[in-house]
């Protein structure tokens, strides 16, 4: 019966090749089965022993498209070729570098793109978390208690860099790292990053850089997703995704994210919590209408809240606001509304808006912080062509309203900017375009901002991009929100002067090159180089006074310059690699003193490799980053602790099946070094068994005295922090999806 029923299996045969090359190492496998091959160096394959029947043939290849057939096995073998077309991962659609969609390679502004392939490489609670494998970008942990944070794009601090969502600025100030946290996965389309000045498209706080979080199209989402996954430290997180067509013209899509850790870990036995209680919930909803002549009309929501905590280990509830136990408590509730319409008119003309609404109930040891932030945006931008020029204009208007208990803030701040601006996209020959662009900005607290940017792209062959980026910036500073040192009641804050805005002058050289081989290897190497020069820059001075954080106008300049390299790979046994590696240097000088940023890495590099095993439906990756020394605010010269971090690295591995019908399985290893910023150091937090420093004695100068209680002469200081407590932690979840 075995020989018999043997008798009746046939076999597949083929070539795989693209653009008349054969190509080799390629997966071809039957869905749904444990059948398949690979192809060899002549870019022919064989799979043998298949029984009759009807299957899909799918053809495989990481940097080329994947392509399927159906086929019919019988009574004799069956030869199927493939002609498998590059992929244009490099040619995805952007808005962020100028305000409209344009082709990535065709824009004269730099986009980076990330897809939700790049962040499930390594699975994280929110996209805060996700960006530490960004090269150049670096989520700063600004806290050791409450673990708030911020963003870092090429070593400038957090409040340097403009957040979006779907292109609207609905995130500053406050909301900084709110508007990077509880967006569910399911929902995101892409990440696009812009280093450098944009101020002269999106304003203020566009001076480092800009994220922008795409959300999906109803055409490229699941009828019902869900993603959700627990750790070895107790921390848990779900993704649930839902699309719903209403009627003949609306689809309605809805997403959840929910994340909770309630189990307080103290490793490095300072008695305080190593990482923040987080009990979160994020809802976000989103309607498109269709429209005659296609015209846009998008609107979404969502809704924000947190209840998170850190200090001693004995803290609760019923401490919050006391000096009995020291405890950081924070509780945040937040919405958001975006919306794009395009008008009923013959010229393209759209209506974009948005708002949000941001109170932030807040408590540091028995200092409480209680702010109110509302943000409304709206623009009209008008699209344009006219013989070689694409034009774009439009006018603006921005509305913030802030309030705190604080007593810099005496009275609210309630401001509304007007604006206008002006782009020119020239087309000056099929190789050459040029961008000019300008905005115009009234602040009644600081007068007329003028922020030009002038932009160039030289393509001389299909896979050579030169672009050349130089512009100017502004940013008006509201201290206590974009400050989390500022509001931890460890150092007195001096304010010396009125805060002026800050203004930037930059430059960008960008090179991009794509190598092909003929045994299917695809390279992508990405260049830049950068300098910025920062005049009436706002840094917190740590060092004048260590008890003290010190604000005022910079009286001299500051810079950043650099230089960053990305290497995106595909070789041809199915291994992916991303790799990048960025040297910067940031400082300032004053008085003829230039001095390194503090908390800023000299240097950096960033890696994810991936290889998919088709046959088993096995995914493995590695991921991790590298940073270099950055200057840390210790206290004073008796402090201890060293005023340098070590080179340190974060490291995970991740493995994923799918060969479950709608459903995948992972797991990996978080930090498989088990690295934590306390290994070689006395302490992290600075007196953490005295936090309201009830046992410090003074000298008459106001400078600790150093006792013998107190021999290093310290106060209580949880700002020395550069990196996550967290060490290895196991990690498993499940994805399922239903289109």
């Amino acid at each position: 019966m075995f020989i018999s029923f043997n008798s009746f299996a046939q076999n597949i045969k083929g070539t795989i090749s693209s653009e008349g090359e054969p190509l080799s190492f390629v997966n071809v496998y039957l869905k749904n089965t444990t059948k398949g091959a690979v192809s060899n160096e002549n870019g022919t394959y064989t799979i043998t022993n298949v029984s009759p029947g009807n299957y899909t043939i799918i053809a495989s290849f990481t940097g080329f498209r994947s392509e399927s057939k159906s086929i019919t096995i019988s009574n004799s073998d069956v030869i199927v070729n493939f002609d498998l077309s590059l992929s244009e991962s490099l040619n995805e659609v952007v808005v962020t570098g100028t305000l409209k969609p344009v082709n990535r390679l065709e824009s004269p502004v730099p986009v980076e793109v990330y897809s939700p392939t790049f962040l499930k490489k390594n699975p994280t609670p929110n996209i805060f978390e996700a960006l530490q494998n960004v090269n150049g970008v670096r989520p700063q942990l600004n806290c050791n208690v409450c673990n708030t944070g911020d963003i870092h794009i090429n070593g400038l601090e957090g409040p340097y860099t403009l957040v979006l969502i779907d292109g609207m600025p609905i995130v500053s100030g406050l909301s900084t790292v709110y508007g990077l946290s509880g967006i569910p996965n399911s929902l995101i389309e892409q990440v696009e990053i812009v280093k450098g000045p944009a101020s002269s498209l999106y304003g203020s706080e566009a001076v480092g850089g800009l994220i922008n979080i795409i959300t999906k199209l109803p055409e490229n989402t699941s009828k019902l997703s869900a993603d959700g996954f627990v750790t070895g430290w107790g921390e848990a997180n779900i993704d649930l995704g839902y699309k719903a067509i209403i009627g003949e013209k609306t689809t309605m899509l809805l997403g959840t994210n929910y994340y909770n850790y309630s189990n307080p870990i103290d490793n490095n036995n300072d008695n305080f919590t190593d990482v923040t209680l987080q009990d979160r919930i994020s809802i976000f909803q989103k309607w498109d209408f269709k429209r005659s002549n296609n015209r846009k009309f998008s609107l979404a929501g969502r809704y924000f809240y947190e209840d998170r905590w850190g200090g001693e280990m004995q803290w609760n509830p019923s401490y919050r606001g006391g000096n009995d136990v020291y405890g950081e408590s924070i509780y945040t509730s937040r919405f958001e509304i975006i919306g794009n319409y395009q008008l009923p008119i013959k010229e393209t003309v759209n209506l974009q808006f948005s708002y949000s609404d941001h109170d932030q109930n807040s408590v540091y040891g028995d200092t409480p912080y209680l702010a109110k932030q509302r943000i409304g945006f709206g623009q009209l931008v008008w699209d344009t062509s006219l013989n070689h020029h694409n034009i774009l204009i439009g006018a603006a208007a921005r509305y913030n309203f802030y309030n705190d208990n604080t007593t810099a803030t005496l009275n609210a701040d309630e401001v509304t900017i007007p604006s206008i601006f002006a782009q020119d996209e020239i087309s000056l020959s099929s190789k050459q375009k040029l961008l000019l662009g300008a905005r115009y900005d009234y602040d009644k607290r600081h007068g007329s901002i003028f922020t030009p940017r002038i932009a160039y792209r030289y393509k001389p062959t299909e896979n050579d991009i030169f672009r050349v980026n130089a512009g100017t910036g502004f940013r008006v500073v509201n201290l206590f929100t974009e400050e989390h040192a500022a509001l931890t009641g460890a150092r007195d804050v001096i304010i010396e002067e009125t805060l002026k805005p800050e203004k930037s002058y930059n430059v960008n050289l960008n090179y991009l090159k794509k190598l092909y081989t003929k045994n299917g290897f695809i390279f992508t190497f990405d260049a830049s180089l950068w300098y910025t020069h920062f005049t009436n820059a706002i840094l917190p001075d740590y060092d004048t006074n260590p008890n003290q954080i010190i604000y005022d106008n910079l009286d001299g300049h500051a810079t950043s310059k650099g230089a960053s390299l990305n290497i995106d790979a595909v070789f041809g046994n199915g291994i992916k690699a991303l790799l990048g590696v960025t040297h910067q240097d940031v400082s300032q000088t004053e008085n003829d003193e230039t001095i390194d940023q503090i908390l800023t890495e000299k240097f950096s590099g960033t890696w994810a490799l991936s290889y998919k095993h088709y046959k088993t439906n096995l995914t493995l990756d590695y991921t991790g980053n590298i940073y270099g020394p950055m200057r840390l605010p210790t206290l004073g010269d008796l402090d201890p602790r060293n005023d340098k971090s070590p080179t340190w690295s974060v490291q995970n591995i991740q493995l994923t099946y799918d060969g479950i019908k709608n459903i995948e399985l992972y797991a990996g290893i978080k930090n498989l070094l088990n690295w934590t910023p306390n290994k070689g150091e006395p302490f992290i937090i600075a007196r953490s068994h005295d936090p309201f420093d009830e046992n410090v004695d003074y000298n008459p100068d106001g400078s600790v005295m150093a006792t013998s209680e107190n021999p290093y002469a310290l106060t209580f200081d949880p700002s020395y922090v550069y990196a996550p407590n967290q060490g290895r932690r196991l990690f498993f979840g499940m994805r399922f999806q239903l289109n």
